[in-house]
């Protein structure tokens, strides 16, 4: 006589549910296996109240079901419900970042402040997002490896992960499948999403999907898997140079503040501000996330223009990262620059709209 299990019912359902929506991510060019790998870290009431309004959904109750096998598969694996991994690991910066304010010197502070620049600007800014994520300029290979390895200083996770968490909140910003809006919470867009969410950490279909040309580079799979080497490295060599101040001040402290700083670009650009553009979101140019980063707190500009290798658009918005790249420009090593320009200023009600040019 044949027996089925309720668990074998569901295997076989769970298998069915990911063959449609494959088929339908390659129809619609969106990604259900990112959409489900996103909620799959969220309570299951607030994934079963969103499956409504999704776009890439194959039918309600089927997308139901899975989530609802998926939350439960996650609740045997982490029952806490936390990345312990990452939580511990942000936890120890935090501590080293305090523990550097008992062992100041100038020294260390310059060292930190340059590696800043370094990591946060020409690696994160310019590399990581305005380069990798959105190609909103070109550069020669050898110049596009560096900057991508400034950005793992950074120590913000592999650069393909971070590629690829970024462009899922750009095809999903503020909406079902974004890792880190704020409609979840002000805390959840912060650090939540890292502490009991995705944490940048998606299956390899996921990464093929919406990061294609990163995962074909060697050098920057490689780079990918490996992030956390250059910044070890560099603190052996910082231990060597300048003993543990400049450890403490120019590694834990740096990376704990930049991270921060990050953060509050998921965040508070998202809650507070003034929308140039009126966009789907609730992106917000924020001038003290832009001092924080270099210039990507000129939030609601970037979502209404993300190719755009300019955030900073009007003349009193400082966008160190867009200064940057136009001396490489001048330098010769950067080309076909996407710009946006303003063509309506100071619309206090949000509506705006933007045209499109590129500098040759």
């Amino acid at each position: 006589m044949l027996t089925v299990s309720i668990c074998q019912i569901q295997d076989i359902l769970h298998l069915y549910i990911i063959y449609r929506g494959d088929k339908i991510s390659h129809k619609r060019n969106t990604s259900y296996p990112a959409y489900i790998s996103v909620l799959a870290h969220r309570p299951l009431a607030f994934r079963v109240v969103y499956l409504s309004t999704s776009p890439i959904a194959p039918t309600k109750k089927l997308m139901i079901r899975e989530l609802e096998m998926r939350n439960e598969v996650m609740n045997e694996k982490r029952a806490t419900g936390i990345n312990w991994h990452t939580a511990i690991f942000i936890g120890l910066l935090h501590i080293g970042a305090v523990a550097a304010l008992f062992v100041f010197s100038w020294q260390a502070l310059v060292a930190a402040i340059v590696l800043w620049w370094i990591s946060a600007s020409l690696g994160v800014g310019m590399g990581f997002h305005r380069l990798l994520t959105h190609r909103g300029y070109k550069t020669p290979r050898i110049v596009e490896y560096f900057l991508t390895f400034c950005g793992t200083l950074a120590l913000e996770g592999g650069p393909i992960n971070w590629v690829v968490t970024h462009r899922i909140h750009h095809a999903h910003a503020d909406a079902p499948g974004d890792p880190h809006t704020p409609r979840d919470g002000g805390w959840w867009a912060h650090i939540g999403w890292m502490l009991t969410g995705t944490a940048q950490q998606f299956d390899r279909p996921v990464m093929e999907h919406y990061a294609p040309d990163l995962m074909k580079d060697r050098f920057h799979v490689w780079l990918n898997q490996f992030y956390w080497l250059p910044l070890v490295l560099l603190s052996v060599a910082l231990l060597a140079f300048g003993g543990w101040s400049y450890v403490m001040w120019a590694v834990f402290f740096r990376v704990t503040f930049n991270l921060h700083a990050t953060w509050l670009v998921n965040s508070a650009t998202h809650m507070w501000g003034e929308r140039r553009f009126s966009t789907s979101d609730d992106s917000r140019n924020n001038w003290w996330v832009a001092l924080l980063t270099f210039g990507e707190g000129w939030h609601n500009n970037h979502h209404a223009n993300p190719t755009a290798a300019r955030h900073g658009l009007a003349w009193y918005e400082i966008d160190i990262n867009w200064w940057g790249i136009r001396a490489m420009q001048f330098l010769g090593l950067a080309r076909a620059i996407k710009l946006a320009s303003v063509a309506q200023r100071f619309l206090h009600d949000g509506v705006g709209s933007s045209k499109r040019e590129t500098a040759t």
